[in-house]
């Protein structure tokens, strides 16, 4: 009577496939891994490059436009009590015209990119945020025209932080 239940049990054993007996843990399906975030449209990033541009264009602007300023307001002040010589006198005039001459080329660059991202599809989403910088430029600009030149470089920086705020939503 062994014999037959040690044989039932040795052939039961023997087709049951080793795998299922010395497995421990259940297998799962690999978990498919997260898509990347889809990458940034060619217009959008080329848009944000531009602006980030003119921040850095007009940070460095800044940056240099604090030391001429205070340079301008001196021999201004000179040349008031008249103890400049004629030749620092042109020379700051100069100055001036240069100060002046940079700040209507943001004014420029900035309404171009305005009306770009007013004109591209994808970009018009921030072209809202966007909006006001030129304005802002050009306020800059009539103040530096009348040789308020501290008053420009703080209308400048205003300028800047909209633009840094266009590239903080770009990024999103």
């Amino acid at each position: 009577m062994l014999k037959p239940i040690a044989i039932a049990l040795l052939v039961a054993t023997l087709t049951t496939p080793a795998a299922t007996l010395g497995q421990t843990r259940k297998r799962t399906a690999p978990r498919a891994k997260p898509a990347p975030a889809a990458p940034m449209s060619q217009a959008r990033t080329a848009g944000a490059t531009r602006v980030a541009d003119q921040i850095k264009f007009m940070t460095k602007f800044i940056y240099l436009l604090g030391g001429v300023a205070s340079g301008i307001a001196a021999v201004d002040e000179a040349a008031r009590r008249n103890e400049a010589k004629p030749e620092l006198i042109q020379k700051n005039q100069q100055s001036k015209a240069t100060v002046k001459a940079s700040i209507q080329g943001f004014r420029e660059t900035l309404d171009k990119l305005e009306v770009d991202f007013r004109n591209t599809p994808e970009l018009q989403p921030y072209y809202i945020k966007l909006a006001g910088s030129a304005a802002g430029a050009a306020q800059a600009e009539e103040q530096a025209a009348a040789n308020q030149f501290d008053a420009a470089g703080r209308t400048l920086l205003n300028v800047i932080n909209r633009l840094t705020d266009v590239l903080l939503i770009m990024r999103q």
